[in-house]
């Protein structure tokens, strides 16, 4: 039987009852063409369902969206959710659309982005999706007002390789991976708070007692919250060391680490205690003022 405490309780009765509304037409990140894939050939987008809990698993993005999901009763609060998946293919449902249902029921505008994979050659593996996911953040905040979000309080959430890519994003000295649009990148690519599940590659793979050089935490570095489990061999002590070093440089930071769970739940597919994590996130996302209207 699953096990939720006391704390997730209340939210996940929230999560049961709350409509959620249905997103909006997909927005194409680069009407004027994606940087520097002009001549680029991939094989056509797919999406295909695998593994017992039948997850969409998108790959071959060449054309990077953002779908925003609007909260039907919207507190001001906006997240861009990046869904795992290696930078290699998109874990699109339990990593992401499922993600975005949630956000919405705590009153939390969604934008799923669907950023490029497979990983390019001759570049870092996070360098697209990194150009995508800033210029999503900057989208969003220039069109807060349409979508009733605060310019001041858009986030960003990310799972495995997507909490990779939003600890880049959350770490950024706000310098972009492209030349800049005057209207499309008026404002900054950098969120005001992070939400890391499962986060990979965040430690330097030549001093693993040390952060990757692209998600250095500074005295300026926004909140964050990360989870993660005991278990997840691979990764768990990127996510200590985060928060070590936000610890270190004086910033807010909140870290839970389950005995099990491995790596790649998701949103709710394991019987493992750590199925709770979004009910820790969404204490924590109140407890940072981020759910008042």
């Amino acid at each position: 039987m699953m096990k939720f405490s006391a704390l997730a309780l209340p939210l996940l009765a929230m999560l049961s009852t709350a409509a959620v509304a249905a997103p909006l037409d997909p927005i194409p990140l680069w009407p004027g063409g994606v940087p520097g894939e002009a001549d680029l050939k991939l094989p056509d987008e797919s999406i295909e369902l695998k593994g017992d809990y039948q997850i969409e698993i998108l790959s071959n993005v060449s054309t990077p969206t953002l779908t925003v999901y609007p909260a039907e009763n919207p507190n001001g609060a906006a997240v861009i959710v990046c869904p795992g998946g290696g930078y290699n293919i998109l874990a699109y449902s339990h990593e992401g659309t499922e993600i975005c249902e949630w956000l919405n029921s705590l009153g939390v505008t969604a934008g799923l982005l669907k950023y490029r994979v497979p990983r390019r050659k001759g570049l870092d593996k996070h360098a697209p999706a990194l150009q995508d996911a800033q210029r999503a953040i900057g989208l969003l905040r220039g069109r807060a007002a349409e979508w009733k979000v605060d310019p001041k309080r858009v986030g960003i959430l990310g799972f495995s390789a997507g909490g990779h890519l939003a600890a880049a994003a959350l770490t950024s000295d706000g310098t972009r991976g492209y030349k800049s649009d005057s209207v499309l990148d008026a404002a900054s690519p950098v969120p005001d708070f992070g939400v890391l599940v499962y986060p990979a590659y965040l430690l330097d793979e030549k001093n693993p007692d040390q952060l990757s050089p692209e998600v250095q935490a500074s005295e300026t570095t926004p909140p964050a919250f990360l989870v993660v489990a005991h278990d997840d061999e691979r990764f768990v002590e990127g996510s200590a060391r985060f928060y070590i070093e936000m610890r270190r440089k004086g910033r807010s930071a909140e870290l839970h680490i389950f005995a099990k769970g491995g790596h790649g739940f998701g949103f709710k597919n394991t019987p493992e205690e750590i199925a709770q994590w979004p009910a820790l996130a969404g204490k924590w996302l109140e407890g940072q003022g981020l759910l008042k209207p």
